[in-house]
């Protein structure tokens, strides 16, 4: 059964050909305000990694990363789900120094998720990091990156209205935040999703910081893996979708795990074999810089800010014969 949302009376405010050439606009001018907001350098970066290597980003735990073998070296390989812990890694053995940092492109295949308005088996996202001093990682440090983030996404939304005067994508300029913590204390009666929504949608742009520990009620806000983010310096920055009626995260990111709040959360979630992997051992032997980063999602982005009604219209990917149909008989075309 189909989960596509149709909006009443849908229409897009773009051609086909508009929509190509703003989706460029967006890519350039996003790329340059979040390179110097957060000082980074574009780096190229692998489609596939290792299985071997633990670089891979496991995500919630449950999804199955796309494998394949290497017929000349036997190697088992596997397309990312993320480069969470690739880039620790190559700001080590690129050298950067604190206060600097890298960002990509990051084109990923993700099996197992749901399809729908905001979901697609195809992700593209900016995956950035920096390097820090163990003295920067604080809150203050996350919410100041958290904001520039914002402001950079603004900007681009400044441009696209002044290059497409019929997009009206007024974005709140300054960001909301709360722990999920005091969202369950404001509002204990409803699911972490529910909270979320009254969130977002009374704030317009929102940042919910601390993700994956386990609150007071004993469930948790949501899955984080436990080998990159710290989860208690790290949020998602979410925004409202007015044509939708939904909050659309943008971006996931945090402060990454220490060597001592690696440990924490793998004895946590129950995985520490994982310390046993190449990645793992050389964050817990101290050879990797402290950094913060994260993923910034490119088809969401372009779907938020040409207000489409599905990311299948900024995108092109798979989708079930159902959802076609949906979207033909609404207006709504899929690349």
């Amino acid at each position: 059964m189909s989960r596509t949302i149709v909006p009443e009376n849908y229409f897009s405010r773009l051609s086909l050909y508009e929509t190509q050439e703003a989706i460029t606009i967006i890519k350039k001018t996003f790329e340059d305000a979040l390179s110097k907001a957060l000082h980074l350098k574009r780096v190229s970066a692998p489609l596939f990694v290792e299985t071997a290597s633990g670089l891979n980003d496991n995500l919630s735990g449950v999804e199955r990363p796309v494998r394949f073998d290497i017929a000349q070296t036997n190697s088992h390989v596997e397309v990312v789900h993320s480069l969470a812990k690739w880039k620790r890694m190559a700001l080590h053995q690129y050298s950067f120094p604190v206060g600097e940092g890298l960002y990509t492109d990051m084109n990923a295949i993700r099996r197992d998720e749901e399809l729908d308005n905001l979901h697609s088996i195809y992700v593209d996202q900016w995956d950035w990091e920096k390097v820090i001093t163990p003295e920067m990682r604080t809150m203050a440090t996350l919410k100041d990156v958290m904001q520039r983030i914002v402001t950079a996404i603004c900007i681009t939304n400044d441009m696209l209205m002044w290059k497409y005067p019929r997009l009206n994508n007024n974005l709140a300029r300054e960001a909301q935040f709360a722990t999920s913590q005091e969202l369950e204390d404001l509002w204990p009666s409803l699911s972490p999703k529910e909270r979320e929504i009254r969130f977002v949608r009374e704030s317009g742009t929102a940042c919910i910081l601390q993700i994956g520990g386990k609150l007071k009620s004993g469930v948790k806000h949501d899955n984080r893996a436990p080998d990159y983010d710290d989860w208690a310096l790290n949020g998602d920055i979410l925004f409202w979708d007015s044509l939708l009626g939904v909050p659309m995260e943008l971006s996931s990111m945090g402060i990454r795990v220490s060597p001592q709040s690696l440990k924490a959360q793998l004895r946590e979630a129950g995985c520490e074999d994982r310390a046993a992997l190449p990645f793992h051992k050389a964050l817990l032997n101290g050879e990797l810089p402290y950094t913060i980063g994260g993923g910034i999602g490119q088809s969401r982005m372009c779907m938020l800010l040409l207000q489409k009604a599905h990311i299948g219209e900024v995108q092109s990917s798979f989708w079930d014969e159902e959802t076609k149909t949906i979207c033909e008989q609404n207006g709504i075309t899929l690349l």
